[in-house]
């Protein structure tokens, strides 16, 4: 809490603003990741700071959804992939199910009518079992996906009641079935040819450089468990509500400043 007031002093003195600008600057001279994925968490808790309710604390934090991926294209990074709701998720009580999914139809109606989705050309793909939910919210994907399939300049994944180890499950079945249909031999079944049969095919760049995950809590909870096997990983203390543009550089740049081996 003495954090968050400090913070919004130096705020006040303009003190983060300079910063920002030296921090973008720095940032934007070296090499930026071409996909960023974020874990979005926190909602709840930062509810509770500030004693507001949840459904309020969720729709401030579907518009720091926007604003971060507004910050993201504008540095020049063209992949975003939001881990908005895991499929264990679902079994939440009523109640707050409720809420986050409310929170969800919140934001793909503004994600439908946003404008700097044409205008910038971009792709966006929901990911998950889709098929678990409300067939209102499951309308609004299908629009937004029909109106934003030839887009190819940036691309925003969301993954709704989406599991790791599922996405996984279901490319061992469907190949095994191929196998089985006499499609492919199962000495063709080799590592480099299973992101041809997962939920981020359709991406450029479908491993992510780098994930972050807000809240505090150092787990990927199955987030894309093949795509970010080495993917640099950066967790930070902030709520995702109250995840800033400062929050983004910091991370960016600590991904710069590492070396990535891949394994070797």
């Amino acid at each position: 809490m003495f954090s968050y007031f400090i913070r919004k002093i130096l705020k006040a003195l303009f003190v983060y603003d300079i910063y920002k600008y030296f921090l973008k600057k720095e940032v934007k001279q070296r090499d930026l990741p071409k996909h960023i994925t974020f874990i979005l968490d926190g909602n709840r808790r930062y509810s509770q700071f500030f004693g507001i309710t949840k459904k309020e604390a969720y729709s401030v934090g579907v518009d720091k959804a926007f604003k971060v991926v507004e910050w993201c294209f504008d540095l020049g990074v063209k992949e975003v992939t939001l881990y908005v709701l895991s499929q264990d998720n679902l079994y939440r009580n009523k109640k707050d199910l409720k809420i986050v999914l409310e929170s969800i139809r919140q934001g793909a109606k503004k994600l439908l009518h946003d404008d700097k989705i044409s205008k910038y050309g971009i792709h966006v793909k929901f990911i998950g079992e889709i098929s678990k939910l409300p067939e209102d919210i499951k309308e609004l994907i299908h629009k937004i996906e029909e109106k934003t399939k030839n887009y190819k300049n940036f691309y925003v994944t969301v993954c709704i009641a989406y599991s790791g180890r599922y996405e996984i499950v279901n490319v061992i079945k469907e190949l095994a079935q191929k196998v089985k249909d006499g499609e492919i031999n199962i000495d063709d079944i080799k590592e480099d040819i299973v992101p041809n049969y997962l939920l981020t095919r359709h991406l450029p760049y479908p491993e992510p450089d780098l994930v972050i995950r807000t809240s505090g809590e150092k787990r990927l909870s199955g987030f894309l468990l093949w795509q970010a096997n080495y993917s640099e990983l950066f967790f930070t203390d902030v709520l995702w509500p109250d995840f800033r543009e400062i929050d983004l550089l910091r991370a960016i740049r600590d991904y710069q400043e590492r070396k990535r081996r891949f394994g070797r």
